[in-house]
């Protein structure tokens, strides 16, 4: 059974920086897309980045120069590094699996998701 994990939420205060993981089991690199999503209150989920199963990337205009991707050797665990936080930054953080041939971060495409990681950004 393929499964994620996110980790690494927590509060900070603006211009911090935290770095969220998510662990893939039953899991081949490759034959899968991984996304990194949020959802503040009352909005709708936000796909903000990609890593395709060719190994491109891809960053939403709205966290780009402030978030990356990373991928660890073993090519189970991604990172998502988040700097110079900001209060609008404030929501759930999720990772999820979609098909091989899903290449944006469009929730509806993405079928296996992880229970979320909280991120506040607040003084």
């Amino acid at each position: 059974e393929v499964q994620v994990v996110e980790s690494g939420g927590g509060l900070v205060q603006p211009g911090e920086f935290l770095r969220l993981s998510c662990v893939a089991s039953g899991f081949t690199f490759g034959d899968y897309a991984i996304g990194w999503f949020r959802q503040a209150p009352g909005k709708e989920r936000e796909g903000i980045a990609c890593i395709r199963a060719d190994g491109s990337t891809f960053i939403s205009s709205s966290v780009k120069g402030r978030f990356t991707m990373q991928l660890d050797k073993t090519k189970t665990t991604f990172y998502l590094q988040l700097n110079r936080l900001k209060p609008d930054d404030t929501a759930v953080y999720y990772c999820a699996l979609g098909s091989r041939d899903t290449f944006l971060p469009i929730p509806d495409f993405f079928e296996t998701w992880g229970q979320g990681t909280q991120v506040t950004v607040s003084a």
